[in-house]
């Protein structure tokens, strides 16, 4: 009997050493837990540097498009880390400047240029196809196209060309050219008297073409042979106006 009394504190002192251990391996797997996160966390910070160093560089390189991937990566990879919140507020502007880099070259890509030896010396031209193609005849809708050339002989002149159809303006006719939202302006053109090319000149050239400095697009409405009249729409803001050098 006294036995049985004198083993309660035994039992209670392993009890308490039992507890003891139990609570000990957990702080150690709380700390060791704890050690691991700012491992990784200063493993992210490091990783996130060199994506931010990227940024940085490109953006003192005025590459935009490379400064926004460099941006697109780190938000994507390492959102939380303090590198991204270093760049966040600059970012946004980078990625303004990046779709405006875009643009310009999507837009200066819709433009050809040509330099020709001919009689007398070079003929140079820009052209380019309109944004949407146009049914001119019944027939089915085509591009239609507006040149700007510079002739050694025959000087410069500024026409659209049809794929299909014809223009009614043999012996001469009035469009109207809207730039962007400004009003339509009607201007002086004229078929001429052959069939070698479905052509129509826009009689004042150098006005047409400083109608597009700094336009967005420009749309002229034309008479067709079909009836009526048609529009063809220009996205002309890509215009390399040092191509026909002399013009402006």
């Amino acid at each position: 009997m006294n036995l049985r009394i004198r083993s309660i504190p035994c039992i209670a002192l392993l009890a308490t050493a039992v507890g003891a251990a139990a609570l000990s391996g957990c702080g150690d797997r709380e700390a060791a837990e704890a050690a691991r996160a700012a491992a990784q966390a200063a493993a992210n910070e490091q990783a996130a540097k060199e994506y931010a160093d990227g940024f940085d560089d490109a953006v003192g390189r005025e590459d935009w498009a490379l400064a926004k991937a460099q941006g697109d990566v780190l938000f994507a990879r390492f959102p939380g880390t303090e590198q991204a919140e270093r760049i966040r507020p600059r970012y946004e502007e980078v990625k303004a400047k990046a779709a405006d880099e875009r643009e310009h070259a999507r837009a200066a890509a819709l433009w050809s240029y040509q330099s020709e030896d001919v009689k007398g010396g070079k003929q140079l031209s820009a052209a380019i196809y309109s944004k949407d193609p146009v049914d001119t005849d019944g027939s089915g809708a085509n591009p239609v196209r507006l040149i700007f050339r510079d002739h050694p002989t025959w000087g410069t002149s500024s026409y659209l060309v049809l794929q299909a159809g014809d223009f009614a303006c043999r012996g001469g006719c009035r469009v109207k050219v809207t730039v962007d939202d400004a009003d339509p302006k009607s201007m002086a053109a004229l078929r001429p008297d052959t069939d070698e090319a479905i052509a129509m000149f826009i009689n004042d050239e150098r006005g047409l073409w400083r109608m597009l400095k700094d336009a967005k697009q420009v749309s002229v409405e034309f008479p067709v042979k079909a009836g009526g009249t048609r529009t063809a729409t220009f996205e002309v803001a890509g215009l390399d106006r040092s191509k026909l050098p002399g013009w402006d």
